[in-house]
């Protein structure tokens, strides 16, 4: 049988992502996120995966940055990890949806204090006179929450992509790659394979 055909896309994700943790030398979490904005135009930037399960795969972000207005005015996204020293990526399209607060309040908590701080400091994707700036906003930050923890701004939070498509590349010799996609299909999947 091969081995990326499998009933649930999502186990062969995590095979997947478990060797990319065991091998890759710096965040096997990092993807790239494309959003589109209410302009029409793309954009692409690279974010951490921070949670994935049947329901989809979570990042975190201001909700005000370029970013988080793309995905208001257009809810969807596509994903895009990729694996150099395995010769993998894979590649997720779907509709975005806010996690939980629940959810959101308990990441938020378990950040470290200064990421915490940063989130409120910084208007993410705003103008900066400088970096003196940003320092400045750290440190009234840090004193505005002196002695407790700070809490999760309203304008920070999650956001989850509900896969309804999810390919699967292997790196292959003369560049005949390896290609298998799913598509999200009757509360199932379908899956196909495609030219390289």
């Amino acid at each position: 049988m091969d081995d990326m055909i499998v009933d649930d896309p999502h186990r062969l994700f995590e095979a997947w992502m478990a060797e990319a943790e065991a091998s890759e030398p710096n965040d096997p979490n990092a993807m790239t996120v494309a959003t589109v904005g209410a302009d029409g135009q793309p954009s692409a930037r690279i974010v951490l995966l921070k949670g994935r399960d049947p329901k989809g795969f979570v990042f975190y972000t201001n909700l005000e940055s370029d970013k988080g207005q793309d995905i208001a005015a257009n809810p969807r996204a596509a994903l895009l990890f990729h694996w150099k020293t395995l010769g993998r990526q894979i590649r997720i399209q779907g509709s975005v949806t806010p996690v939980s607060t629940e959810e959101a309040n308990a990441y938020f908590a378990s950040r470290d204090r200064m990421s915490r701080i940063g989130a409120w400091a910084s208007e993410q994707s705003r103008p900066l006179g400088s970096q003196a700036e940003l320092k400045t906003r750290v440190q009234e930050t840090l004193k505005r929450f002196a002695g407790q923890e700070p809490p999760r701004p309203a304008h920070w939070s999650g956001l989850r992509v509900a896969p309804e498509r999810i390919e699967f590349w292997r790196n292959g010799a003369y560049r005949l790659h390896d290609r298998i996609v799913y598509t999200a299909a009757g509360g199932g999947w379908s899956v196909q394979r495609l030219f390289p």
